[in-house]
């Protein structure tokens, strides 16, 4: 107990500043140093693992430490790739705006055509009422043929697609082909057992490239998939391009000399133009994928994905489309899974799509297996747990350590308990019932019980540095689908980095055994948040068919298979009691959003004095 209590003074002490959502993570443990700020130069992932191993904090590993070479070898050559990629972008930018340019040319030397084109057509039509007065027949042929006359420069009888397509031959002639990228080091996709160590040696290696490489994204997949489909929502309802779109149409189109019906004929080319990009919307949602909304700054080089999973059709569908983009712009993927990429789509859903991703991945990245089946987290644990932050089961004696735990580290905030609410995405907001200065306490089933998702989850993770959630109940097939969101919520506490208190029915290790009513299998499925007509809904992505005018997903096909659960509760098992050891409780004032937010808001000065305090 003195060891908690130490800890959630480190936790607590500071006067914290209110958080701004930000959608993106910082999900190092302990094997990930603290910034040098002193030096540009950072050890690279080998280095990290050895000198982990000689301080006692990790069981060297022969497989861990191969892991690590492989990543150590693509460490090695980034600096040079990230010079290449930096021309890159320079050389695209420069083609992009050319590209542009000449576009918009070419369409007013047809604008110009066209206007000219109307003039004539307006003078055939006076002189074929005065040619009526002298012979009908020869008005009618006449008209006829005057009517349909056009210059020789302009294309007869061509549709959008032709003049689109033509259009974009002389582009090529003009500008030449879209530049390409320098060929990029061979990425990593590794996978094996729960707690085999691949998020920790792909979080060595994404911290190791701070510095060095500007353009850096790392994603888990629940937080992937909900930004991929935010990214469609908008595109689908117009909410940024249409808008992009209007304000371009008025700027240079409507000022233009033109007369009013070659500017709608202007308008129209454009908003085919425009029709033609978001019909291949997976390539535009990957360009913004990794872009830096702060630093305005496109085309990350390095994408880290955490937990690649092939959950339903649109995960395959999202994944193919947006990682073979990346992959084939020059974007270096470092990727764990629990399977190997053939074995990922066990259910063959769109079987085709999904061999193109497999062959990409084959492709750019070395496919590397942790062969041990030891879970570090475990073995960790065993070395060095607290029982203080983990109550069980149910009784008075439980209830009452976990009520003493929540009024210290209220005590200690200084704050006064208060309920607020938070931003969620899609426009969405979460009360939160109790909550002081980054500290947050929830009932089981306000969290797990009512249709939340890991959009909320993700939305408690970075306002909140401590977590308390109480009455945890044991697992069964009659709360399957509270026992599924429950595993979210776990994963995005982890990926944060927060520091949870519980209070449950059983132990960890009983806790998704079931109970007499069964086992747990075929859970219902990770769920997300989207929009359909202006009404909130409810998506469930593991769902065949379409969303019914109604806002109703229709068709509804669990395709989680009994393995893959299981991988779900072994994850989640791993991960609660790595969360109660003091490795992992040690990097929560430093690596939680809640306390980065601050450091970056105090500047550089104070930033220095809080990582030289030893108080965590």
């Amino acid at each position: 107990m003195r060891r908690v209590s130490s800890k959630m003074s480190c936790i607590v002490s500071r006067q914290f500043l209110q958080p701004q959502p930000k959608f993106q993570i910082n999900a190092f443990r302990f094997y990930c140093d603290q910034p040098d700020l002193s030096s540009r130069k950072r050890p690279g992932p080998l280095t990290r693992y050895r000198n982990l191993v000689e301080q006692g904090k990790l069981q060297h590993d022969p497989e861990q430490e191969r892991v690590a070479v492989e990543l150590d070898n693509l460490f090695g050559r980034l600096e040079q790739y990230e010079n290449k990629m930096g021309e890159y972008h320079v050389k695209l930018a420069k083609w992009e705006n050319e590209r542009e340019n000449e576009r918009r040319r070419l369409l007013m030397e047809e604008a110009d055509l066209k206007q000219q084109s109307d003039k004539e057509t307006t003078v055939s039509k006076y002189r074929n009422i005065l040619e009526t007065t002298v012979s009908k027949y020869r008005n009618i042929l006449e008209g006829r043929w005057m009517f349909r006359k056009k210059p020789e420069n302009v294309e007869r009888g061509v549709g959008k697609w032709v003049s689109y397509l033509n259009r974009e031959k002389k582009l090529d002639k003009l500008v030449g082909w879209r530049p390409t990228p320098p060929p990029a080091p061979k990425g990593l996709y590794l996978y094996g057992s729960v707690g085999s160590g691949k998020t920790m040696l792909m979080d060595m290696f994404y911290s190791a490239t701070e510095g060095i490489v500007k353009h850096r994204r790392r994603f888990h997949f629940h937080e992937a998939m909900l930004e991929i489909n935010e990214h469609m929502h908008r595109v689908w309802k117009n909410q940024v391009e249409e808008k992009s779109l209007q304000s371009n149409i008025s700027s240079w189109i409507m000022n233009l000399p033109f007369d009013t019906n070659v500017k709608e004929w202007l308008v129209a080319e454009e908003r085919y133009n425009q029709d033609i990009r978001m019909k291949n919307i997976l390539p535009a949602v990957a360009d913004k994928f990794l872009v830096d909304q702060e630093m305005d700054q496109r085309g990350a080089s390095i994408l880290c994905f955490d937990e690649i999973q092939t959950v339903d059709v649109f995960a395959v569908v999202a994944l193919s489309g947006i990682i073979s983009r990346l992959l084939s712009t020059g974007t270096v993927l470092v990727a764990t899974s629990n399977r190997a990429p053939d074995d990922l789509n066990q259910d063959g859903m769109q079987k085709e799509i999904y061999q193109k991703l497999v062959a990409k991945l084959e492709q750019h990245c070395e496919i590397v297996l942790i062969g041990n089946e030891i879970d570090y987290r475990r073995l960790i644990a065993q070395r060095s747990i607290s029982k203080a932050h983990y109550f069980w089961p149910l009784d008075g004696i439980a209830f009452k350590k976990f009520e003493e735990m929540w009024h210290e580290v209220i005590n200690q905030s200084g704050g006064k308990v208060i309920s607020s609410t938070i931003p969620v995405m899609f426009g969405r907001s979460l009360k939160v019932p109790e909550s002081c200065n980054g500290v947050a306490r929830f009932n089981f089933n306000y969290l797990c019980g009512q249709p939340v998702g890991a959009a909320d989850y993700i939305a408690v993770a970075r306002n909140y540095h401590t977590v308390f959630i109480s009455d945890i109940p044991e697992m069964s097939m009659r709360i399957r689908d509270k026992a599924r969101r429950f595993i979210t919520l776990i994963d995005e506490l982890y990926n944060h980095h927060c520091s949870l208190f519980c209070s449950a029915a059983s132990s960890i290790d009983d806790l998704f055994k079931g109970t007499e009513e069964g086992t747990l299998f075929d859970l219902e499925s990770f769920q997300f948040e989207t929009e359909t007509e202006g009404a909130k809904l409810r998506r469930n992505v593991l769902a065949e068919g379409n969303v019914g005018s109604g806002g109703t997903p229709t068709g509804i096909i669990s395709m989680l298979s009994g393995q893959e659960e299981m991988f779900a509760f072994r994850r989640a098992v791993s991960r609660l009691i790595e969360m109660q050891t003091p490795l992992y409780l040690e990097g929560v004032c430093d690596l939680h959003p809640y306390f980065q937010r601050q450091s970056e808001e105090l500047g550089d000065d104070s930033e220095r004095t809080l990582l030289s305090q030893p108080t965590c």
